[in-house]
């Protein structure tokens, strides 16, 4: 039997919500907890829940956890042209500056790192620090691999090849891939595909801007664990590595409680 991943629905009782406006675009977040700031961008074509195992941990940990929606997902829209990496950073600041005050520690899972990089280089007076959760370094991916992913995005799949697209490509072995079935949003995903396309190479070595937790993944089929001199050599030189045993690239249903723990020791650190 594979081994069932945790998943939880958000704790509205102790949520704060707002909408965030950033030019054309309205940016819905949810914030929990007090204290230095964190702020969660999620994976391509998919939204805030993602984090919704991780955040409260993070919130009993003595911090404000805030989660916003990519436009495009649950209340934020804009326009879905035209874009950069830069704008879907902008959005993401907009929603930091709504909910909390002051600099944040911004971690972004897979394709979200691309959008925590970008925030770095756009807003360094918003980015205390950078983690980078099963993050590909670089944009080029094996079309093998691009093929499981766009697989995983489709629903005209039969069920049990979207389940072997979405097993092959996120979720280490034994785990069960079931619970990524729905929070997919495609059309989200072409415009981040696109944005990341239009934005030019200044995001990319955000380690010399400032600290980076590289949050890697054992058995990540998609970005799998890089030498640190690859880091270096593609980041910066102000990155260290955390590896993550028994998780594929999605990472955070399967284990929440590692990637809240790094996140917790990392934040801590940027306060010092």
């Amino acid at each position: 039997m594979p081994e069932p991943m945790l998943r939880r629905k958000p704790r509205e009782g102790d949520m704060d919500r707002g909408v965030a406006s950033h030019g054309a675009a309205r940016i819905a977040w949810r914030a929990e907890g007090q204290g230095p700031a964190v702020l969660l961008l999620p994976s391509l074509g998919r939204g805030a829940e993602d984090f919704d195992v991780v955040a409260p941990l993070l919130a009993a940990a003595g911090f404000r956890v805030v989660q916003p929606e990519p436009r495009g997902i649950g209340g934020s829209a804009g326009p879905m042209e035209g874009l950069t990496l830069y704008d879907l950073a902008g959005d993401a600041a907009a929603a930091l500056a709504a909910a909390a005050t002051g600099p944040a520690v911004v971690a972004g899972h897979a394709f979200g790192n691309w959008v925590a990089r970008a925030m770095a280089a756009a807003r360094p007076d918003l980015v205390r620090g950078v983690a980078l959760l099963a993050a590909s370094i670089d944009t080029a991916l094996d079309p093998a691999i691009r093929a499981s992913i766009d697989g995983s995005f489709d629903p005209l799949l039969p069920e049990a090849e979207r389940l072997g697209h979405l097993q092959r490509g996120y979720f280490a072995p034994g785990h069960d891939a079931r619970v990524w079935l729905a929070g997919w949003h495609a059309p989200v995903a072409r415009m981040q595909r696109a944005a990341t396309a239009a934005a030019d190479a200044g995001w990319k070595r955000v380690a010399e801007r400032v600290p980076v937790l590289y949050l890697a993944a054992a058995e990540d089929s998609i970005a799998p664990v890089p030498t640190e001199a690859r880091l270096r050599e593609a980041l910066g030189p102000r990155v260290a590595m955390v590896v993550v045993q028994r998780a594929g690239h999605a990472l955070l249903p399967e284990q929440p409680a590692a990637v809240a723990a790094a996140l917790v020791d990392f934040t801590r650190r940027m306060q010092v």
